[in-house]
C-alpha cells in the first residue's frame, strides 16, 4: 500500500488567508523535555470546514461524520479550467464517486492571489446532485476570493464537508482510498487536518 501525505506543512511560513491569523510557534527547553506554545487561526494550512463556518448552525468540526471523510475518493484534474471550475469541467468525470477531491493550476503555489481557482455555483450543485459527501481543493478556498458564501452553504447546506488548501501537487487524476482527520476541536468551526490518500502499488 503506497501512502501519499497531501497535507501542506503547518509552520509559520505557511501562507494564510487575508485577515486571518498566521500561525506562530515558540519552543522552550523545560528540562527534561521541549514543549512549544502555538497559535493559529481554526483554518490554518490544510483544514476541514464544519457546517457550522458558514450556515452558523449544525455540525462543529467535533461532530462532523468521519465516514464522509474516510473512504474511496476520485482526484480529478481541473488544472486546464482556470481560475473558475464549472460544472462543464465536472461533467462525466464523477462518476459514482462521493468523495472528489480537485487538483488545480494552483497545486505547488506558495502566495496568496486573489484569482484562486474555485468551485463556481453550477458545479457545486452538479456535485450535491450527485451526492457527494466531500469536496477538497487545493487552492486557499471552495469559493472566490470576491463571494457571497452561496457555493460553502450549498455544499455545507446538503453535509457535504469541505477539505481546503490540499497539496496535490504531486497525485495523479484517478482512484484512491482517503483519510482525513480534523483535530477534535469542541464546537469550533473548522480545524487543520492530516490528509493522506492510499493506493496498492501499481496503481496508477
Amino acid at each position: 500500500m503506497r501512502i501519499i501525505d497531501i497535507t501542506r506543512p503547518l509552520s509559520e511560513k505557511t501562507v494564510s488567508y487575508p485577515g486571518d491569523t498566521p500561525p506562530q510557534f515558540s519552543q522552550r527547553d523545560a528540562g527534561l523535555y521541549l514543549i512549544s506554545d502555538v497559535r493559529m487561526n481554526s483554518h490554518s494550512g490544510t483544514h476541514i470546514d464544519a457546517p457550522v463556518h458558514y450556515l452558523k448552525t449544525g455540525d462543529t468540526i467535533d461532530t462532523v461524520p468521519l465516514d464522509h471523510l474516510i473512504g474511496p475518493c476520485r482526484v480529478l484534474d481541473v488544472s486546464s479550467a482556470g481560475s473558475a471550475i464549472t460544472a462543464a469541467d465536472l461533467t462525466g468525470r464523477i462518476g459514482t464517486a462521493k468523495r472528489i477531491l480537485l487538483k488545480t493550476r494552483f497545486s505547488g503555489e506558495n502566495r496568496f492571489r486573489e484569482d484562486y481557482p474555485h468551485l463556481t455555483s453550477g458545479a457545486a450543485e452538479l456535485l450535491m446532485a450527485n451526492g457527494t459527501l466531500c469536496v477538497g481543493i487545493d487552492s486557499f478556498s471552495i469559493e472566490a476570493f470576491v463571494c457571497d458564501g452561496s457555493v460553502h452553504r450549498e455544499l455545507l447546506g446538503h453535509g457535504c464537508i469541505i477539505i481546503e488548501l490540499l497539496d496535490l501537487s504531486g497525485v495523479r487524476e484517478g482512484e484512491y482510498e482517503m483519510a482525513a482527520l480534523p483535530l477534535r476541536l469542541a464546537g469550533i468551526d473548522g480545524a487543520p487536518a492530516r490528509v493522506v490518500l492510499m493506493q496498492k502499488d501499481g496503481g496508477r
